[in-house]
């Protein structure tokens, strides 16, 4: 058991209570609470009298970072982490590199947006890269238990809060980088400046790649002074592939070597994943010809290009959220169609605001038809973000359905013969962020809802 906690509910018998500003709670209010629990100590940033030990520090935060790592960094890092920082495809690359490792009997944990995983752990968190304290207690545990490898997601917010302060990466990597979390980082060259602090973890010659198809891919390597690159001109080099709706070939090379492997991914974006991954599994030892035999037994996460065969066409549950994923995606199945493609997205309330008219833009002119709707509304009127959305289109391919489910089901009974509806922006997500309340609301389950609806109706 790690002895500090910030959460005075969690204070169990003997532990240190570190009492934490931060931005809606401040935790000097719940000294006596912990001090009921159980705690013997206090970490404080001012005087406070109790019937404990108090010690004063300037920053209670930056004290407990510095004292997790001191006391309990050397044990995590017995552990092999690989690291993962970009703007869309952190998720999936890692769930593939996660289930690759796993078909090689290797005991590995996964964390970042759709949970921590290790066997049969699988928790809820709250961020994709949880804060410092939950990030030691997990991976503490696993490691008690026998993990021998993390693959984890590391966000731009979780470098510049430093939220993996102490651990080491022996592998790393980058993805892309798009227009996300402007709200916080205000421009790119923030964005990419926090991003770029991953190459601080990397342990000495630990590895490490970067798509160069994306224009900051080069960054990193120049940055690191060495590296392996992914792409067209990459270390490992993408000669040609084949992609439909249910799986993709792909040539590639790697040290003058020619490969072939099928993949059951779909889409342009699940090559540099897949190649990602296959990376990350090969720079921990394993053959690529053996990782190409492993290959069949992976799949893409909950919402990631999830499909399904629903009224004569497909529908495709995906997280994008952001303009370059909404219109990767679109233009991915755009390549695919035998039909239309129909496209249900909208944007997050109290989120980065300059992105809509960009979202709403790029879906109207690539999509044969959209319909747009709310996606976590949060604590702003939803008119309000539809009409940030709808100064961004200059097509009238469109309407407009503020209830999801209800758009969901328009969509659905839209889909003519090899017609493919996409429902962007949730993915795995199984509630909708109404006011501050969350209300569940699954894509997929709407799907198959409808799916059940109308089987029972035709029988």
């Amino acid at each position: 058991m790690i002895k500090y906690e910030t959460d005075s509910r969690k204070i169990k018998e003997g532990q240190i209570f570190v009492a934490i500003k931060g931005h809606t709670v401040d935790g000097h209010d719940y000294i006596e609470k912990a001090i009921e629990n159980g705690a013997v100590g206090i970490i404080a940033e001012k005087e406070v009298k109790c019937q404990v030990p108090v010690t004063v520090v300037s920053n209670s935060e930056e004290y407990l970072k510095d004292a997790l790592k001191k006391e309990y960094a050397d044990q995590i890092n017995e552990l092999k982490i690989i690291g993962l920082t970009g703007t869309n495809g952190k998720t999936t690359t890692c769930f593939l590199t996660y289930q690759l490792l796993q078909s090689f009997g290797i005991r590995v944990a996964y964390m970042g947006t759709i949970g921590f995983k290790f066997e049969d752990l699988d928790i809820v968190l709250e961020n994709t890269t949880p804060d410092i304290l939950t990030i030691y207690k997990l991976l503490l545990k696993v490691r008690e238990l026998g993990c021998e490898v993390l693959v984890m997601e590391i966000s731009s917010h979780s470098l510049s809060y430093e939220r993996i302060y102490g651990l080491q990466l022996d592998v790393a990597g980058f993805t892309n980088l798009t227009e996300d979390h402007l709200d916080y980082h205000k421009t790119m060259e923030n964005y990419l400046k926090e991003k770029l602090k991953i190459l601080n973890y990397l342990v000495p010659q630990g590895k490490f790649i970067a798509n160069i198809d994306d224009k900051e891919g080069q960054t990193f390597i120049d940055k690191l002074g060495y590296g392996n690159s992914l792409g067209i001109n990459g270390d490992i080099r993408i000669i040609d592939y084949d992609i439909n709706p249910a799986k993709t070939k792909i040539h590639f090379s790697y040290e003058n070597k020619v490969y072939e492997v099928t993949t059951n991914l779909t889409s342009k974006f699940n090559i540099y994943n897949y190649l990602t991954a296959l990376a990350f599994v090969h720079f921990l030892g394993i053959d690529i010809e053996d990782i190409i035999e492993h290959t069949k037994k992976i799949k893409a996460p909950k919402g990631r290009c999830e499909t399904y065969e629903v009224n004569n066409g497909f529908a495709v549950i995906d997280y994008a959220h952001t303009p370059d994923a909404v219109e990767k995606v679109i233009e991915a199945y755009n390549e695919l169609k035998k039909g239309k493609v129909i496209t249900i997205i909208g944007c997050g309330g109290d989120r980065d605001p300059i992105k809509r008219p960009i979202m709403g833009r790029v879906a109207a002119e690539l999509s044969d038809y959209c319909i747009f709707t709310n996606d976590n509304p949060r604590t702003e009127e939803p008119e309000k973000i539809m009409e940030d959305i709808l100064k961004g289109v200059k097509k009238d391919n469109y309407e407009v359905e503020l209830d999801r489910k209800l758009a969901i089901k328009k969509g659905i009974e839209m889909l003519k013969k090899e017609d493919i509806l996409l429902i962007l922006g949730k993915g795995h997500e199984d509630y909708q962020i109404i006011g501050k309340t969350k209300i569940h609301l699954d894509d997929a389950e709407e799907v198959e809802n409808w799916k059940n609806t109308y089987e029972k109706k035709v029988k």
